[in-house]
Formats: C-alpha cells, sequence, structure tokens
C-alpha cells in the first residue's frame, strides 16, 4: 500500500446504482485504498463486501474496523448520491491530521428542486449526545486513535443491533475531538427525504421503542465513562408544604392564539377535581385580539387570572417565571399551551393524585397528536414509555423531548426558574428537577396536542432548526458538567 493512502472508505449501501457511481468518484481520489460496501445485495460477494444484518448495528460497524489497515476511515451513507473528489478528501485530511481529532464532517450542497442549496450542519459539544446529531452524509474516522482501546471503548458492540455506529461515535468523543468543517466540501442529490415534523416525532414512534432502548443503554454506558451518570438512589426527598391558599394552577402563556385561546381556557375551566384551581393566562403582548377573549373569560369567572408582563422581552420560559411568581400560584403549576386541550376534565386531578402518590418534584403526562379539528394524526400518542425511574433522568440527555403536559411542585419551579427562551425551557427545567429529584409519569394520554399551520415547525428553515438543535445541545452540556461536578464531590 502507498503510504499516501491513508484512507478506506465505507459505503453503507441502500441502492446498488447509487453506490456504484459512488465507487467510480472514490477510485478516482488517490488517498483512498480500498472501498469496503455494505449491503444486502446478493451479486456482491468479493474481499471488501459485508453483508448488510442491520444498518450499522454493532457487528457490522466492528466487521468494517477489522478490515482497516490505514489509519483514517471514510464513512459514506449510500441512500444519496454523493458527490467527492480530491479535492475534498483533501480539505477534510487536513482538519483530520490536527493533533488529538478523531472524527471529522463538514457542512455541504443539497441539490433542491434542481438547484443547489447550502445544508449547514452545526459543531459538536460535549452535549451532542443524542442518537440523532446530523453528520451529513460523509464523515472521517481516526480509527488510529482509538484502534489499541477499541474493544474497552465500545460498550457491547457485537450485540448491538441498531446502534454501533452511535457507540463508535460516543468512544471516540471520549478520547479524543470532534470537529465541524464550517464550508460545504461535497455535494448530494436529491430524494424524497423525511419532513422536519416527521423527524420530530421519529425518536417516540412505538415502532422504534426497541431502537429506543439500545441507543440508552449505549448512551448510559458514556454517561458512566464521563461521569455524568447519575444514580436513582441519589435523589432528594419532596416534602410538601402547606401553605398555599391554591392547590393548583394552570398555566397558559399566549402571544397572538386568537383561534385558540379560548377553547384552551375553557379546557382548563371545565376541570373536575376535589381541590381549589385557578388558571394563570401570561398575556405576552397579543396584538390580534387574544388579549380581549382572555378579559372576557377573565370577567366571566374569577378563577382565570389575566397577567399582561411588564416586560415586552419575555419568551415562553420568562412567561412561565411571571405565573410561578404571582402570588396567587397554587402549590403545583401545571402546563397548557395555548394551542392545545386537555383530554377530559380528569387531567388536572391525575395529575395532582401523581405528585402525591409518588412524592415527587414534576409530573409528566401523555398526549395525542391531533390536528386543528381534533382527529389523531401520525404518530398519535406520545407517551414516552422510554422513561423509566431508574434511568428516565440519565437518558433524558439522549432524547429531544420530555412530553407534556409538564406539571411542577411551585417551590422547587421557583428555584430553579425557566431560561427565557421560547424553545427548551421545558426541557431544561426539565433536566435540572430530574437530576436531583423524582419526576412522575403518565402513561395514558391526558392531553391533546393540536398542530397545525399556525404553530407547526414543519416550515422552519434549516438555519433556525440549527439555531434551535445547538442550543438544546448546549442545555445537555451545560447538564453534563453539573453532573460531573457533582460526582466528583461524593
Amino acid at each position: 500500500m502507498s503510504s499516501n493512502k491513508k484512507i478506506t472508505s465505507a459505503i453503507f449501501s441502500s441502492d446498488k446504482n447509487i453506490t456504484d457511481k459512488i465507487v467510480l468518484n472514490l477510485n478516482d481520489i488517490s488517498l483512498i485504498s480500498d472501498t469496503i460496501i455494505i449491503s444486502n445485495d446478493p451479486d456482491r460477494n468479493n474481499k471488501n463486501f459485508i453483508k448488510l444484518a442491520n444498518y450499522y448495528s454493532g457487528n457490522t460497524i466492528a466487521k468494517v474496523i477489522e478490515k482497516v489497515s490505514t489509519p483514517y476511515l471514510l464513512i459514506v451513507s449510500g441512500d444519496r448520491m454523493v458527490v467527492i473528489d480530491e479535492r475534498v478528501v483533501k480539505e477534510i485530511m487536513k482538519e483530520a491530521e490536527k493533533p488529538n481529532v478523531g472524527f471529522v464532517y463538514s457542512d455541504y450542497y443539497e441539490e433542491q428542486n434542481s438547484a443547489k442549496s447550502l445544508h449547514p450542519l452545526i459543531d459538536y459539544q460535549t452535549g451532542s449526545i443524542r442518537d440523532d446529531f446530523d453528520f451529513g452524509h460523509c464523515f472521517l474516522v481516526n480509527i488510529d486513535l482509538i484502534r489499541e482501546q477499541i474493544k474497552e471503548l465500545l460498550s457491547i458492540k457485537n450485540n448491538l443491533k441498531y446502534s454501533g455506529l452511535y457507540d463508535l461515535r460516543l468512544a471516540v468523543s471520549r478520547n479524543s475531538e470532534i470537529r465541524r468543517i464550517n464550508e460545504p466540501l461535497y455535494f448530494i442529490e436529491s430524494s424524497s427525504a423525511t419532513s422536519s415534523s416527521e423527524k420530530m416525532f421519529e425518536y417516540v414512534d412505538s415502532k422504534n421503542r426497541q431502537v429506543q432502548i439500545e441507543m440508552e443503554e449505549i448512551a448510559t454506558h458514556h454517561l458512566k465513562e464521563i461521569n455524568a451518570f447519575i444514580a436513582a438512589e441519589n435523589k432528594k426527598q419532596v416534602k410538601f408544604e402547606d401553605k398555599f391558599d391554591i392547590e393548583a394552577s394552570v398555566v397558559i402563556p399566549v402571544n397572538n392564539r386568537a383561534n385558540t385561546i379560548n377553547d384552551a381556557i375553557v379546557s382548563a375551566l371545565n376541570q373536575k377535581a376535589n381541590f381549589k384551581f385557578n388558571v394563570i393566562v401570561v398575556d405576552n403582548h397579543s396584538d390580534d385580539g387574544t388579549t380581549e377573549k382572555i378579559e372576557k373569560l377573565s370577567n366571566n369567572d374569577k378563577k382565570v387570572i389575566h397577567l399582561i408582563p411588564q416586560k415586552t422581552d419575555l419568551g415562553i420560559g420568562g412567561c412561565w417565571n411571571e405565573a410561578i411568581s404571582h402570588p396567587e400560584c397554587g402549590k403545583f403549576s401545571v402546563q397548557l399551551d395555548s394551542d392545545d386541550l386537555y383530554s377530559d376534565e380528569n387531567t388536572l386531578q391525575k395529575i395532582i393524585d401523581k405528585f402525591y402518590n409518588e412524592e415527587c418534584a414534576m409530573v409528566i403526562g401523555s398526549y395525542k397528536l391531533t390536528d386543528f379539528e381534533l382527529n389523531e394524526i401520525p404518530p398519535g400518542l406520545i407517551d414516552h414509555r422510554e422513561w423509566s425511574g431508574d434511568n428516565g433522568h440519565n437518558n433524558a440527555l439522549r432524547i429531544n423531548g420530555l412530553g407534556a403536559p409538564r406539571a411542577f411542585y411551585t417551590p422547587i419551579i421557583r428555584e430553579i426558574k425557566f431560561p427565557n427562551v421560547s424553545y427548551g425551557e421545558d426541557y431544561a427545567v426539565g433536566l435540572a428537577i430530574s437530576r436531583q429529584y423524582k419526576v412522575g409519569r403518565i402513561f395514558e394520554p391526558v392531553y391533546l396536542c393540536r398542530r397545525w399551520e399556525g404553530n407547526t415547525d414543519a416550515s422552519l428553515s434549516i438555519e433556525k432548526q440549527n439555531v434551535n438543535t445547538f442550543y438544546k445541545d448546549s442545555l445537555r452540556t451545560n447538564e453534563i458538567k453539573i453532573r460531573q461536578e457533582l460526582n466528583k464531590q461524593k
């Protein structure tokens, strides 16, 4: 093998024609020694072919690594036509050969409607441990950095059906840096991609449950390796105070939801409970008729408290802080988004009962996705059954959300407070509470989450999606650092 042939490429193939075209591209690149094809194609049978059992299984990843005799492994996804040339590989290698760099990926161009558009990615950080982190369609792994320790680094690689690549990536991140090149180095051709709204709920779809269980095992192993694992027995006990006149407050932050706010408030007022409750509506300076609808309901029912903050720079988190700080906020503060409804008149009672039955600081329910007319839409019930009492607070660092509706023991949420943002504010406090206290779960549907053109995230640009996902990763980064510090003190 020539000394300049530093790379073995591996194509995970789902289409023979696309794979063959990619192979032709790679054969012209001087730095590449061999190309391994991982596929179910029965016609392929040569020394560089690996029959695919499960996409990115532990056994498959192990076989790929065994075949690599070069310092670097270039992994290419064969589900789309990826156009790579000599210049691309040389630019990736410039970054890869810097000290302690173990993994390199880059932005890329994507064909959309016969035009080429930029697809930027985001930087990797300590908190980027979710299994759906987007590295694009082509990335380089420094195998030499981890080759000697590979058996110790990977958790249970030969038993993994789905998460071998996830396991490898986390192992690399523990021992070296993962670097993004902030430049579109390659090009992919268009295909019928999954929409962002569908992707949002893939990880809670019941058909993916076995995948999620395995991913949780890998993430938990990683947290233990980086000393960020929190044992369930280390949680603080919750002692409920009796100084509240109101037992529960339904909190509804709202801005310009004239079409839905009336339904939301009425849904809260219709709750039947054996305790006193109120509805705190934080009207974040609406100007579309929302304010007038809240005022009418507030005038007709003293249980509705209409708050208009003095500040004009509040996100949803800031609105929550206004509600929980209000003197009439109850012992428990319970979420209801201005688009949504409780599934029936017993939701509030079920949530408060859960607090007392399990002595927890936070309760999270389950919801059904519906359209505006309340017809169920896929994937239907979102119950987060992957949550377990022993490990849910650790697995929370891997997944993208914790569920709804969310409810809090008010003295604790007053102490923690929400970040003043309109995305991820609920996730931030969920991580903080679950680190310290028990979280109760209701796995039956108690909430209806309406998806419609006025609230859907499906139309977000890739740049806005990147801002949101980077922020959630930063929350995980901060949380991991806090948990590591706590473990150091033991």
